[in-house]
């Protein structure tokens, strides 16, 4: 292990700044960060192992080209934070906010992604299957062309969402009002277009 990887291995901090820092290239392996900042910090093409964050603040941090494995982020702030081409593998994104945030070419595979907010953000064509979103903030949310199948949307807001083409088959979506999602063209099963037939009034029977 490098000076660098045992720097930031299995460590606990809290209440601390790293506002400004570069660690690029750097490998976080089980540490902990409670109530910590990261604004303005340079992540690009760090790697986050078994790592877990608690409201924490990435405001306009670069973790672009980062990979993320099995970590937690619960209620962390990422406020015009760059993701470009990031990738997360099973980790857990409970009530985290992504406001005005960079997610172009993110790859996530598995994970919960329950609760959190992700109004406005371009999503299109991002392949979220099987990800789990129950009550996430998908408020006039780009989803076009983005394969859903199977992911778990209970009760997510998609007001003004943008579904066009999008793939919806096998997700679970009671409790979502799809009736100013524009769907042109969305994929779903049979479940789901009598859930949106009912949503637009429809007595089906």
């Amino acid at each position: 292990m490098t000076e660098k990887q045992s720097k930031w291995a299995e460590n606990d901090y809290a209440d601390q700044s790293f506002d400004e820092m570069d660690l690029s290239e750097t490998n976080f392996v089980r540490c902990t960060f409670v109530h910590c900042r990261f604004v303005d910090t340079r992540l690009s093409e760090a790697k986050m192992t078994g790592c877990r964050f608690e409201e924490c603040d990435f405001s306009r941090a670069r973790l672009n080209a980062s990979t993320f494995s099995d970590c937690s982020f619960a209620g962390c702030t990422f406020t015009n934070a760059d993701f470009f081409m990031s990738i997360f593998e099973n980790c857990s994104m409970l009530g985290s906010t992504f406001a005005d945030a960079k997610l172009s070419g993110i790859t996530i595979t598995g994970g919960n992604w329950s609760w959190v907010s992700l109004r406005f953000q371009d999503l299109h064509g991002l392949d979220l299957h099987g990800i789990n979103l129950t009550e996430a903030d998908l408020y006039s949310t780009d989803l076009t062309k983005t394969d859903l199948r199977d992911a778990d949307l209970t009760r997510a807001n998609l007001n003004k969402a943008k579904l066009e083409e999008a793939d919806l088959r096998g997700a679970a979506i009671s409790g979502v009002n799809l009736l100013d999602a524009n769907i042109k063209g969305t994929r779903m099963d049979i479940a789901q277009a009598v859930h949106f037939a009912r949503c637009h009034g429809a007595n089906v029977e």
